[in-house]
């Protein structure tokens, strides 16, 4: 009887330890997988770049803008334009509108990834709101810009001859190491 005490105290405690590693794992995964991507460029993730193209071509590519929000992040969020059309190596601007709809300051931060997934590591981003998270007041509504440009790397991949356009998708998150995040979620 003692014996069989001992293994069932054992068969609990291992079972314990491998649901908290589980749980552990399973919240390193997420920002595990972005580093990932934001450094292969796997999965449409984009490049950042320190500088701008040194060339520009003459095939032109039309870049789309897309912009979704988490349901836990009180926002509205939305591009401040449909499309662009510029030539590759070209260095463009474009912004993304995002308004606070909480009654208290909230903290958010972007993911991104362009499509179709193998234009990704071709889409360079030199400054983009998505590299920091961002703090909103109650009520404020910002115009947050990204600079970005199509490698002309692009043209040397037989690949993306057929790439004419690429989506540039953005989704914002409640950053949850900010102190507000936690209201929110204990609000719910």
């Amino acid at each position: 009887m003692k014996n069989r005490a001992s293994h069932n105290r054992k068969t609990a405690i291992l079972i314990s330890g491998a649901v908290v590693t589980m749980a552990a794992l399973s919240f390193a995964a997420v920002p595990a997988y972005r580093a990932f991507c934001q450094v292969t460029g796997w999965g449409g993730t984009t490049q950042r770049a320190e500088i701008e193209a040194n060339r520009t071509l003459s095939r032109q590519i039309t870049v789309r803008f897309d912009a979704t929000v988490n349901q836990d992040l009180l926002w509205r969020f939305k591009p401040e334009q449909v499309a662009q059309t510029l030539h590759i190596g070209e260095t463009s601007l474009a912004f993304y509108e995002a308004e606070n709809l909480a009654n208290i300051p909230v903290t958010g931060r972007a993911t991104f990834n362009v499509s179709p997934a193998k234009a990704g590591i071709y889409f360079r981003k030199i400054e983009c709101f998505c590299f920091t998270e961002q703090t909103l007041q109650p009520g404020e509504k910002v115009s947050m810009p990204v600079t970005f440009f199509v490698d002309p790397a692009i043209a040397d991949d037989k690949n993306l001859d057929d790439v004419q356009t690429i989506t540039l998708a953005y989704t914002f998150f409640a950053w949850d190491d900010a102190p507000e995040a936690a209201s929110l979620a204990g609000g719910k």
